[in-house]
């Protein structure tokens, strides 16, 4: 794992300044602690810090080819011992064991169509210098990030995360108010937008190419079909084959994997799994806080307990929410709606002080096996049309983990979940969560709202662009679509999983995301994801043999953490009340302060008691301090002074050679 940066002009020209590229790389280096590599050739630079996980004396970046090609990767491809030797078999010869190499290797043998045959999550940039041709290709899932800007001389500027492109010094960070509607609708940017304006981001799944000043090519290199040819459902022996394969890749690293576990099936799964497969007692990691309604970690030890991992717990208070907030914005870099990346960030500082630089997680089984009660209000949704007095007493079982707030629904309620949206609109499973952040826009300044424009541009922009095949789905294939695009890169792997993880220099890995995985749940019956309110069926019967039954049968539980309370009161820091003052809402010109001085004063009198506008306080103070660390503040971008562990310098021709 690492980070990657990188500045490309048109022509040769000059040598792109090494002091530009120290400071891109110390903007990164939270990504790659360990050391850092350096490429210089005529007209181009790069730079990749590296968190070593394979070959760690060898597999320093960036890589050379004998032709002068430069690769700098960001990420693991599990499976590279077998094609590996696969190479070696037709003849190639390697310098390292790294995984990186190999993908080299493969690169120059056969393209761009030796991306199906990875398994695993990466971000990587090609410079070929012949045709000045630069390839930027993201994974599947979009794991793993990577950024870039295009200048007006067609410069291309790249980068792992947004901070190192401000830190070239070519490109001034600024909002993007239509990136911005797009985070507070749906809880992050959609590719290529992101929170600033000028600066794309690669989709999950596509390919970039960038030739002499322009981008000559745009393309998904892999879609998530879930509407496959062959519809034949699988047996439950295979799932259990396979997810034990993706787990079993999963822990191919020269260092220690541990598993987070949050007491819920999915990571419980994946633990159990990860325990069976390793030789050694395996380590575990968990949250837990001091507000009981928060709290699992009576399960997680149950879990921990079963299968005897050495366990470890970190129990989070809401005055540590407050005061890593501001650290996990830098990292993060974009405004939030929820403060559940805050404790992921202190968890994984936590993971490695305990010498842990790699963690397994579950993500990804509650868009693969419908988990989400999103899905089951999918189904109520269409039960209400022919039976609604049914429907009503069987959404009043969900969101039971609320707590006394759902002794709080009522009519209006039920209404808004069993009525909202149209059977012939294509996003009308996502629009009551849509319609929910939808609270925050009503504080927009006049500015804001005047550039966003009138009606919902995000979701607008959404609808206008799927593709054919999704709008031609079942509700319910189409549902999980829409969660796999627009909510588990933008947010649940962005915000809360590779920036919180990486910031501290900790690689997060995703067994239920491996492509097989997908591919057999995509050709599962819809009634072993989903059956009438039971979820993710299949999982639980194959959780039902390595775990307790209370885990395996256990019913969905959202991670959530504390919003409000965290701010206001005694204990909250100075630096709230000031972010949130008229004088610094106007200087930020994202809020309306008249607008929001109501919802503050709720705040302050502990009277927000709805999601709609915990979310909005959230995004208010996140926006404010997103806009000052990055917009405001004139930033002096220093990178550390180590020698780098790899050096790629290539003079520019002298005129007599270049005649010649």
């Amino acid at each position: 794992m690492c980070g990657i940066a990188g500045i490309v002009r048109p022509d040769c020209g000059p040598a792109v300044p090494e002091q530009q590229l120290l400071r891109m790389a110390g903007a990164i280096r939270h990504r790659g602690p360990d050391g850092f590599g350096l490429a210089r050739t005529p007209g181009a630079g790069f730079v990749s810090t590296r968190l070593s996980i394979f070959d760690l004396p060898g597999g320093w970046q960036p890589f050379e080819t004998g032709e002068g090609s430069i690769l700098i990767y960001n990420g693991e491809v599990y499976n590279h011992p077998e094609l590996r030797a696969e190479l070696e078999a037709r003849g190639e010869s390697f310098e390292t064991s790294c995984d990186t190499e190999v993908v080299l290797r493969l690169l120059q043998r056969h393209g761009l169509s030796c991306l199906d045959r990875l398994n695993g999550q990466f971000a990587l940039a090609y410079w070929e210098p012949g045709p000045r041709r630069l390839t930027m290709v993201r994974d599947r899932f979009g794991v793993r990030p990577l950024y870039f800007s295009l200048l007006s001389d067609g410069t291309i500027v790249l980068a792992s995360e947004a901070k190192a492109i401000f830190a070239s010094g070519l490109v001034h960070p600024e909002p993007d108010p239509i990136g911005l509607d797009q985070i507070f609708t749906l809880w992050g940017p959609r590719p290529p937008r992101t929170a600033f304006r000028g600066v794309s981001q690669l989709g999950p799944g596509e390919v970039v190419i960038w030739e002499r000043g322009r981008v000559v090519a745009q393309h998904r290199w892999w879609t998530p079909d879930l509407d496959p040819i062959d519809t034949t459902s699988p047996s439950p022996e295979e799932l259990d084959s396979l997810l034990r394969d993706s787990v079993r890749l999963r822990l191919r690293a020269d260092v220690p994997v541990g598993t987070y576990l949050s007491g819920g099936l999915d990571s419980s799964l994946i633990t159990a799994l990860a325990q069976q497969e390793t030789d050694h007692r395996l380590r575990t990691f968990s949250l837990a806080f001091s507000e009981s309604s928060y709290d699992e970690r009576a399960h997680q030890e149950e879990v921990a307990e079963a299968i005897g991992s050495e366990h470890h717990t970190l129990e989070i208070t809401s005055q540590q929410i407050a005061e890593a907030l501001p650290e996990v914005i830098w990292h993060t870099e974009s405004p939030l709606v929820r403060t559940a990346p805050v404790p992921m960030y202190l968890l994984a500082r936590e993971v490695r002080a305990s010498g842990i630089t790699v963690i397994a997680t579950g993500e990804g089984a509650d868009e693969l096996f419908w988990g989400y009660d999103l899905f089951k209000e999918v189904v109520l949704r269409e039960l209400s049309a022919t039976d609604p007095v049914q429907a009503a007493e069987l959404l009043d079982q969900l969101y039971g983990y609320l707590g006394p707030e759902a002794a709080r629904r009522g009519p209006a309620w039920r209404r808004f979940i069993l009525e909202t949206g149209t059977s012939d609109d294509p996003l009308s499973s996502h629009l009551t969560r849509a319609r929910s952040t939808a609270a925050i826009k009503a504080f927009y300044s006049p500015q804001i709202s005047a550039e966003i424009g009138d009606g919902d541009r995000a979701l607008d922009e959404l609808r206008a662009g799927l593709p054919s095949k999704v709008a031609q789905m079942g509700s319910m294939q189409r549902a999980a679509w829409l969660e796999l695009t627009t909510l588990l890169e933008p947010y649940l792997l962005s915000a809360q999983g590779d920036r919180v993880a990486m910031a501290s220099g900790v690689e997060g890995r995703f067994p239920f995301l491996d492509h097989r995985v997908f591919g057999y749940a995509a050709r599962l019956a819809p009634e072993m994801k989903l059956d009438q309110l039971e979820e993710k069926v299949a999982l639980r019967r194959l959780a039902s043999r390595v775990l307790p039954a209370g885990i395996a049968g256990r019913g969905k539980q959202p991670y959530r953490a504390p919003a409000v309370k965290p701010f206001f009161g005694p204990d909250a820091p100075e630096w709230v009340a000031a972010q949130l003052s008229d004088e610094r809402l106007v200087d930020a010109g994202i809020w309306d302060p008249a607008r929001v001085s109501g919802l503050l004063r709720r705040c302050r009198s502990g009277r927000v008691t709805s999601l709609r506008e915990e979310m909005s306080l959230i995004a208010v103070l996140s926006t404010q301090v997103w806009q000052q660390a990055f917009v405001s503040e004139s930033r002096s971008w220093q990178a550390e002074a180590t020698t780098p562990k790899v050096r790629i310098d290539r003079e520019l021709p002298s005129a007599e050679a270049a005649s010649t």
